[in-house]
């Protein structure tokens, strides 16, 4: 990216199921879904979105290699998505274990997102 334009952040949690894919997707919609920019295509190459450049990095508890890229770069509807996951989060009891939940223990799993947006 030569140039970041604009930065948000979000926290997403899986609390049954430990799926740390789930929790990365939560936290990306949570940076995402929460903000407008409507000007951004005058900051562009061209003025056009498709030359946006888009940069999401995970930070994420467990199970690093695990995370399903396409579902995160799915969450993102313009641009050029890279997608970045690095060790973080934090993973903690949910102070229950549900068999019907499909949990494997009574953990649950927090991911922070930061999503980079620039060209």
């Amino acid at each position: 990216m030569e140039k970041m334009i604009f930065v948000e952040t979000g926290v997403g949690i899986d609390t049954h199921g430990q799926d740390v894919t789930k929790a990365a997707v939560r936290a990306v919609v949570n940076a995402i879904h929460y903000n407008s920019m409507p000007g951004i295509k005058d900051f562009l190459p061209e003025q056009s979105l498709h030359n946006m450049k888009v940069n999401v990095v995970l930070g994420v508890p467990t199970d690093v290699n695990e995370v399903d890229i396409d579902r995160i770069k799915a969450e993102i509807p313009y641009g050029t998505v890279t997608v970045d996951v690095v060790p973080g989060g934090l993973k903690t009891t949910s102070g229950i274990y549900l068999e019907e939940q499909q949990d494997n223990n009574d953990l649950m799993y927090i991911v922070n997102a930061a999503v980079q947006v620039g060209y």
